[in-house]
């Protein structure tokens, strides 16, 4: 017809159907093209998901001398959210607000949300915020998209700051809003509100809903609350690929990864096509069981669907090959590969560090300019606790002014990464001037700065940091209380620890775990009062591990009390415990005080247990490259010449009148018992 009203109405019935090719024909073919018929277009090619071909359409459709109107604008909107096109958006959005100025084309609520939400996935949360505020009246919707934009923007706290903001104006969420906001929680691990959250779904009748339900997997999953994320999983009645994912990827984060296999066969079973979030939470878990076939397998069947320039999915290959120790096969898909990202590299320097090869994590680092990337804050908590573990503060000042220069370090993560590196390097006046700079501090900071003075035995120090905790009224948890105890162990203030041995299980309702015993029996040891250790461990309503009674003998040992030591090293042997350090302490006592019959048991129960001390470890940075060193090793290049020079040194000690120590050794005690 003339007006064009059949063939637009052809156009719209196609793209509904899916069938775009049809409806670019008649399209063709239509002598007058309405918006109706452009809009049908545009919303058939963000469908299909071409939405560079979306925009393009868009402006074609411009120099057509269309006007759009509020049924084009979301719809190129989401094509620009969804390519991460920000400039095309703003383009779009100088458009909306030339048209309202020249031709009184308002806009309406729709264009508006879609404008928040096209700025927030495209990283610029200020103008979304703009737009937002500007909104003379801000409905349901227009909450909702800001929300998730904050979500989306990693601004968990500022989400949750607009969920209390809207229930103040009178709003009440939907089941939008609530799948929107639950991801923050899961991201602040604040299973609370979340619970609240659900209850509010339960109550509201959208609980069933399969976006909350998904949603409520996720933010349970990532909470550690795994069963909670399987009750939700199994009270869904129809699961999508999306369900599976989330719970397979909840096991994979908690580390329950046979599980996370079990699941996916599940998955498989049902007939549910594996996508990339499932590719990517399965494989991390084949490497950590070490189920190298079936990597091969899942690596093949990435290649076959062409999931291979993801790089999430380059990412979990990465992870999976280092975690089964064929560290070629990672480099080959990090260098070899067309298509990179950061988070390659940053899977490549986490397993390089598991491995304890730091040069190689160090190298890795260092090619990421080559390949023209950019690190992010996760590449820079990889790296440090490479130069932490290695006590190279040097490569570590460097990468802090890194992210002084790329404002990286306000990231609060990173500053409390570097908090950590600086104190465990012995730096402690530096970690202090990270923490003093830092403009937030979370919890972890606390325990961080805490921990490093308990570490460096300035108890006082310590629990001046936690007195400041309680003015910021910050709720300690259980990391806390180790760090406070440990730091009244180590300064021998006794009375003060059992203070806060008390308050944690009475104020803050925190019931101690075997790590809080441990510190008590080491408080109590140290400070010599070994009975009264000895009764504190017996009353402990859980049965004490290695640590608990290690803690004891070694407080025996400092104390020459060998009568106890000769029970706690009894317990040690009965209950088969088999931390070789723990025997060689044993050992050790009976030999100071000559009881050769009972050292000679200890000995003879290692070699029955097979138990190998782990050799001590030195190393020195030359350059670049960092050099360790093993006790009694003969892998380093240069030994010979090494091993030469010590044996000049003892034979000038000798000279001088030094006599080697000939009391026990523990590298001579697992040599004879091997």
């Amino acid at each position: 017809t003339n007006d064009g009203l059949f063939g637009s109405q052809l156009v719209n019935v196609y793209v509904r159907f899916g069938r775009l090719d049809d409806a670019l024909d008649v399209f063709e073919e239509m002598p007058k093209k309405s918006n109706v018929a452009y809009n049908a277009i545009l919303r058939g090619l963000v469908s299909a998901e071409r939405f560079s071909e979306a925009i393009g359409f868009f402006r074609w459709m411009l120099r057509e001398d269309i006007i759009p109107d509020n049924f084009t604008y979301p719809i190129v909107l989401k094509a620009c959210s969804r390519s991460n096109d920000l400039e095309a958006g703003q383009n779009v959005c100088d458009l909306i607000k030339f048209n309202e100025t020249k031709f009184n084309a308002k806009r309406n609520a729709y264009v508006e949300c879609a404008m928040i939400d096209m700025f927030a996935k495209c990283g610029s949360l200020a103008e979304a915020r703009n737009v937002f505020e500007d909104m003379p009246r801000k409905d349901l919707p227009s909450w909702s998209a800001m929300i998730g934009g904050a979500v989306h923007d990693g601004d968990s706290l500022g989400a949750l700051r607009l969920l209390k903001r809207m229930g103040q104006e009178g709003l009440k969420p939907d089941s939008v809003t609530v799948a929107s906001i639950l991801p923050a929680c899961g991201k602040l691990e604040d299973a609370h509100m979340g619970m609240a959250l659900q209850g509010f779904a339960l109550r509201s009748g959208f609980e069933s809903d399969i976006y909350v339900s998904n949603a409520l997997i996720d933010m349970y999953g990532k909470c550690g609350l795994v069963n909670k994320a399987r009750e939700v999983f199994c009270n869904i009645v129809n699961k999508d690929a999306v369900s599976w994912s989330a719970l397979i990827a909840g096991y994979s984060q908690n580390g329950e990864y046979r599980w996370s296999l079990e699941l996916y066969l599940e998955m498989s079973n049902a007939g549910i096509k594996t996508n990339v979030v499932v590719a990517s939470s399965v494989l991390p878990g084949l490497g950590k069981l070490k189920l190298l076939k079936h990597g091969k397998e899942m690596h093949g069947y990435t290649l076959k669907q062409g999931f291979e320039s993801d790089g999430v999915i380059g990412s979990a290959l990465i992870d999976m090959y280092m975690n089964c120790g064929t560290k070629r096969a990672a480099e080959n898909i990090l260098y070899t590969s067309s298509f990179r990202e950061i988070v390659m590299f940053n899977s490549m320097i986490v397993g390089c560090s598991i491995t304890s090869d730091s040069d190689s994590a160090l190298g890795v680092f260092r090619n990421i300019w080559k390949f023209d990337l950019t690190p992010n804050a996760v590449t820079i908590l990889s790296i440090l606790p490479v130069c932490t573990e290695t006590g190279d503060v040097a490569h570590g000042q460097e990468i802090h002014g890194y992210t002084i220069r790329t404002r990286i370090g306000e990231v609060v993560s990173v500053e409390n990464s570097l908090i950590e590196m600086y104190c465990k390097c012995g730096h402690l006046e530096l970690g202090i001037k990270v923490f003093n700079g830092m403009m937030e501090k979370n919890i972890v900071t606390y325990n961080t700065i805490i921990c490093a003075h308990a570490t460096h035995g300035l108890g006082e120090q310590a629990l001046s940091f936690f007195e400041e905790m309680k003015e910021l009224r910050m709720r300690p948890n259980k990391v806390t209380f180790i760090g406070l105890l440990s730091a009244c162990s180590h300064a021998g203030l006794v009375e003060k620890g059992w203070r806060l041995y008390d308050a944690m299980r009475s104020e803050y309702k925190i019931m101690p775990e075997r790590e809080h015993y441990s510190c008590m029996a080491d408080l109590l040891g140290r400070a010599g009062q070994l009975d009264c250790a000895f009764n504190f461990i017996k009353e402990m309503p859980v049965e004490p591990d290695i640590s608990v009674w290690g803690s004891l003998l070694s407080a025996c040992r400092a104390h020459n009390n060998v009568v106890l030591a000769s029970f706690v090293g009894r317990k040690i042997i009965d209950e088969n415990l088999t931390d070789s350090g723990h025997h060689v302490l044993l050992y050790n006592i009976y030999a100071s005080c000559q009881r050769w019959w009972d050292a000679s048991i200890v000995r003879a129960v290692i070699k029955e247990k097979g138990l190998s001390k782990t050799p001590g470890r030195s190393w020195i940075q030359i350059g670049f490259g960092i050099h360790i060193f093993h006790a009694r090793g003969q892998i380093h290049p240069e030994s010979d010449n090494i091993y030469q020079v010590l044996d000049l040194l003892l034979l000038e000690m000798t000279e001088k009148g030094y006599a080697p120590d000939q009391g026990s050794s523990s590298e001579d005690l697992m040599e004879k018992s091997g």
